[in-house]
């Protein structure tokens, strides 16, 4: 890191969670260096105004952190290619934002000298500039050599996310208990939509929204009093 603490920054991933990070990362002072194309171009340029498009070496060679924003099951074949071509650079920060993984995937880099990290946003991202605002006061786990764990908890708070150390081998656990919450929310409101727009029912969705929200918020808010008072007697 710069003396000043500010980093070129590139992202290699331009889906829903890539553009945003960047964003979160320039309003907190850091340099956007470039992002790799994706299926949706213009959508990116919203968030990211001249930022450039470069291949993925390209972003390696131009940044400081690089941070991994693809699909889990590509993330492993990536880094290694990568490393192939010996793109990454001793001293470089590699970040990527797989729940299931830790620092250990990114070992091909490492060989190469760069200081891994592993933070996942316990965010369901959209893409938008809405996200944004998600961040604020969201938490993020957070996955590091003892040495540079500081280094990942300062870039979580600077995307606007409380950080929580995920171990190494806890991360499947982890990954799971978000794949779980995810998945079990969306098939749940999409089941009841269904039976409402089967009875008739317009915008069943509209007409579930402050249900499911108040009842999500009554259900995270127990859990939060039964862990302060885990003994109700």
């Amino acid at each position: 890191m710069s003396r000043s603490g500010r980093l070129g920054v590139g992202v290699i991933g331009a889906g829903k969670v890539g553009p945003v990070l960047a964003a979160a990362l320039a309003g907190a002072g850091h340099a956007l260096t470039g992002i790799t194309s994706g299926s949706d171009d213009e959508h990116v340029d919203v968030l990211l105004p001249g930022v450039p498009r470069l291949e993925p070496a390209e972003v390696v060679e131009r940044s400081e952190l690089v941070i991994i924003a693809v699909p889990s099951a590509e993330l492993e074949g990536l880094v290694a290619g990568l490393a192939a071509l010996a793109a990454w650079q001793p001293g470089q920060l590699v970040l990527h934002t797989a729940p299931e993984f830790g620092t250990e995937i990114l070992r091909p880099a490492v060989a190469l000298g760069v200081i891994p990290l592993a933070v996942h946003p316990a965010v369901s991202f959209s893409g938008t500039s809405m996200d944004l605002m998600l961040l604020q006061g969201s938490f993020a786990g957070v996955t590091a050599p003892a040495a540079v764990l500081p280094i990942a908890q300062a870039l979580a708070v600077e995307l606007g996310c409380e950080p929580v150390v995920i171990l190494e081998a806890d991360r499947p656990a982890y990954a799971e208990a978000i794949a779980t919450a995810t998945t079990f929310s969306r098939a749940i409101v999409q089941q009841a939509t269904g039976l409402l727009a089967g009875i008739g029912v317009e915008s069943p969705g509209s007409f579930l929204s402050a249900l499911v929200r108040s009842a999500v918020d009554q259900a995270l808010t127990e859990t939060a009093r039964s862990e302060s008072d885990p003994d109700p007697r």
